[in-house]
């Protein structure tokens, strides 16, 4: 399990369409999940995150660092793992995910030359590195970027 498959609890979470407030039969009737009185029971509670005039959290933090919203995020693999396919195997992300080497590809997988490679393949990846392919090519196999 990852977080990627996460789910809320089979009738936990309601649909926003949901008509509160229409009667004790409804499951949400009466005061309609506000609870009896006070701040937030009323028609103007303050907002999410209002902290009762404190300077809020998300003000008191640091603002730190930048993301690139054009960045990708690759996955690296050196050659040397590519071992346990066997010998004359083609080799593609599927396959990779497969083995268990690659469990969320991403942007795509690139290839490094850290390692020997002892048996041919036809490797088929996102990116390669000039010595992995080298080192691919040098044992009879292939490389290609797709």
């Amino acid at each position: 399990m990852d977080l990627s498959n996460l789910r809320p609890a089979e009738g936990s979470t309601h649909n926003q369409n949901f008509r509160r407030g229409r009667g004790h039969g409804s499951g949400n009737g009466k005061t309609a999940g506000k609870g009896h009185k006070g701040q937030k029971a009323r028609s103007g509670a303050p907002r999410i995150g209002f902290e009762g005039g404190q300077m809020p959290l998300y003000r008191r933090l640091p603002k730190r660092g930048f993301t690139c919203r054009n960045s990708k995020n690759i996955v690296a693999i050196n050659v040397g793992e590519l071992d346990r396919f066997e010998d004359g195997a083609e080799i593609t992300i599927e396959s990779l995910m497969e083995c268990g080497l690659v469990s969320n590809p991403r942007d795509g997988v690139k290839l490094l030359g850290c390692g020997e490679v002892t048996k041919k393949f036809t490797v088929k990846v996102s990116a390669l590195s000039a010595s992995a392919k080298a080192k691919i090519e040098a044992a009879g196999g292939t490389a290609e970027v797709i």
